[in-house]
């Protein structure tokens, strides 16, 4: 065997040896119950996903949040109890809905108040139109009576195509 094979081998049984002991991702959730009660927390890294959805390569905050979730769920702790934790521990922020009680309730109400506020606005604004037009339509003079005779008639096509003359002469 060649001294550059040697290495070789050297050198690729410390990768295998250091890959086995470099953990490649964080082993939490492990079970379903951990990670339908892990959709329930936020990744406090400022990414704004959910904790067993942060992606981030080497999160500082996922790695530990799941850890200690995991240890919750393993010592045979109540969700509400583990979440109540995870409140004390990073505030209201650290929840991915907020709780429908107190205040926090309007980020429930809301979205519903502005669509039913902004249906009646937009109906509002249609009856307003409709009835702009009806009485626009309502507004318009009847048609002048007919000329009684043919001399009246002819009378009137001459008055207006004077006027039309020096309309356009003006000009």
């Amino acid at each position: 065997m060649t001294r550059r094979q040697r290495i070789s081998i050297v050198l690729a049984g410390f990768v295998a040896v250091a890959s086995a002991l470099v953990p490649l991702r964080v082993d939490a959730q492990k079970t379903e119950h951990a990670k339908t009660l892990g959709r329930k927390l936020m990744c406090m890294c400022g990414c704004g996903q959910i904790l067993p959805e942060c992606n981030h390569l080497n999160c500082p905050s996922s790695g530990p949040m799941l850890k200690e979730l995991d240890a919750h769920i393993a010592k045979g702790e109540a969700d509400d109890l583990i979440v109540q934790d995870f409140v004390q521990e990073y505030g209201e922020k650290v929840l991915s809905e907020p709780p429908s009680t107190g205040f926090n309730s309007l980020a429930w109400y809301i979205p519903s108040g502005a669509f039913v506020i902004g249906l009646a606005i937009v109906i509002t604004l249609i009856r307003m139109w409709r009835q702009r037009d009806i009485d626009r339509v309502a507004e318009v003079p009847a048609a002048p009576a007919a000329p009684s005779a043919s001399s009246e008639l002819a009378n009137i096509q001459l008055e207006r195509a004077r006027r039309q003359a020096d309309r356009e002469t003006e000009e």
